[in-house]
């Protein structure tokens, strides 16, 4: 089990906080191992065995227990009677109702609560409703490249950074797949796999979907238009190509079910001189590189698109609100911003002609304040500064702690 500091430093500093703890993201990011990651520390703490109660509610061993008069008996029955209780309920969303028991056992018993869950009932209106202000949320991603280094360095041969970067794109960050030195065919047998399960399980089933070939259809178009913008007129146009007709409204339900699955991330886009956000040509990115690659096959002309997606997730990883930049009839890659911190970024595979060159820098140096601003690269280029505007290797960045 590789520690994930990142996480689990930010989870303990709510520990014993009247704050319920709730772990969200796609399936097998690594939600249900960062919960024992969360366990080991409190114990390092000094927290005794007796006190801490963990539940997977996707094992069998738990099937009886799925509705909030079950599970508000068995666990009261269990609670530590000399002190505090630490409970860790892990897809917990497989219990109905489970809001109003985490309410219940916060106001009247002394617990501390820690749950996972890996779709739309983590984060609906039933939460906000039974949880108000008494809850802070945690999204866990798939491994950012920092990670996935440290996974390779304990399971397989490590290579240079940048033949690491390159794999990292290709293969993807789920933890599953770096537990041993997979082959790309296997890896994508495996995401895909957790894409099918994500799909029929947490879409298709659970929202009744009959048109299942329909969401497909509209899955393939968006991961291969990942980075680009689009409209859900644009989806439509496509699928009346394929003789499929579908409304607007219900393109945008689809993607919406995609986005609670946290299979997409959806960057609005803002205006930077009237300073105000967007709310059309909006673009979306994926949770992981490689589930694209499962589902459309790898291709050598999708990697540019990749490397924005992954730079996209590693500001979200970050804490930045990550938007999309329009300056006149330009565009910039990613804004991004943190309390008072922010950032401008171009990523770009290759810069091969003085155009290129300009056009990348050029819309950096429109912009007139003095927040940092990045080109972001993984070809080879000379100096890291041009007027101000900061270069680096894609690789260099994601693994910098500077920003």
């Amino acid at each position: 089990m590789i520690y994930r500091p990142t996480y689990v430093n930010k989870i303990m500093a709510f520990v014993d906080t009247p704050f319920v703890k709730i772990l969200t993201g796609i399936r097998r990011c690594g939600k249900s191992t960062i919960l024992k990651m969360l366990i080991g520390e409190l114990k390092r703490r000094g927290i005794c065995e007796e006190q801490i109660l963990h539940y997977s509610f996707d094992s069998l061993e738990y099937e009886d227990i799925k509705t909030a008069k079950a599970l508000f008996s068995h666990l009261t029955q269990h609670l530590f009677p000399g002190g505090k209780t630490y409970l860790f309920l892990d897809e917990i969303q497989e219990v109905r109702s489970w809001e109003k028991v985490v309410n219940s056992l916060m106001t009247d018993y002394d617990v501390d609560i820690y749950v996972t869950g890996s779709n739309s009932r983590m984060m609906s209106s039933e939460i906000s409703t039974h949880l108000t202000g008494r809850y802070v949320s945690f999204c866990i991603y798939p491994l950012s490249f920092s990670e996935y280094m440290m996974f390779r360095k304990e399971y397989t041969e490590v290579l240079d950074t940048r033949t690491e970067l390159a794999n990292y794109l290709r293969l993807g960050g789920f933890p599953a797949v770096h537990l041993q030195n997979y082959a790309p065919d296997e890896v994508y047998t495996i995401v895909k796999d957790i894409y099918n399960s994500t799909i029929f399980t947490d879409i298709v089933r659970r929202n009744q979907i009959r048109k299942v070939d329909q969401l497909e259809r509209i899955v393939k178009f968006v991961f291969d238009n990942i980075g680009r913008t689009f409209s859900a007129a644009s989806i439509c146009k496509y699928l009346k190509s394929e003789n499929r007709s579908i409304d607007n409204e219900t393109v945008y339900n689809y993607l919406s079910k995609l986005e609670s699955a946290y299979i997409l991330y959806r960057c609005t886009r803002f205006d930077v001189q009237g300073k105000e956000i967007l709310k059309t040509q909006e673009k979306f990115y994926l949770a992981d590189p490689a589930l694209r690659y499962s589902v459309l096959g790898y291709s050598p002309d999708s990697v540019a698109a990749m490397l924005e997606n992954i730079i996209y997730l590693e500001l979200r990883r970050r804490g930045y609100d990550v938007f999309v930049g329009k300056l006149d009839n330009a565009e910039i890659d990613f804004i991004a911003s943190k309390q008072e911190n922010k950032l401008y970024i171009q990523v770009s595979q290759e810069i091969g002609s003085p155009e290129t060159e300009k056009r990348e820098y050029g819309r950096l140096l429109d912009i007139r304040d003095n927040y940092p601003k990045y080109v972001l690269r993984t070809d080879v280029f000379a100096g890291g500064n041009y007027e101000g505007i900061k270069t680096m290797h894609i690789a260099d960045f994601l693994l910098s702690d500077e920003y």
